[in-house]
């Protein structure tokens, strides 16, 4: 079993920040990109950032560059997202992704989190 537990959201007044976590854990044996979703209300799931397994490429959203980093930490199979200068249209339920292989013989699995709420007020 894998699991993908997030934390770290929560409501902020527009300007503000927040840093999100997700944790993976239980029967891994290496995991490769991890990467954050989000998801509004009546619309569909869309990538918001994601980090390669050596953290030397990332991908951002348009409408995140320049306010969002996507970081991580191998020796604890977590990657983060710091979010600055939110706004109340990044307001979402965020959630975490990783494909990652279970053994050394597995195929790429797609694991998802159980997400957080990320609340902007304006």
């Amino acid at each position: 079993q894998v699991q993908l537990v997030e934390s770290g959201g929560g409501l902020v007044q527009a300007g503000g920040s927040l840093r999100l976590s997700c944790a993976a854990s239980g029967s891994i044996f290496s995991i490769n990109t991890m990467g954050w979703y989000r998801q509004a209300p009546g619309k569909q799931r869309d990538l918001v950032a994601r980090i390669t397994k050596r953290g030397g490429s990332t991908n951002y959203a348009d409408s995140v560059k320049g306010r969002f980093i996507i970081s991580r930490d191998n020796a604890k199979n977590t990657v983060y997202l710091q979010m600055n200068s939110l706004k109340p249209e990044d307001t979402a339920v965020y959630y975490c992704n990783a494909l990652l292989l279970r053994t050394s013989w597995d195929y790429e699995g797609t694991y998802w989190g159980q997400g957080t709420q990320v609340t902007v007020s304006s």
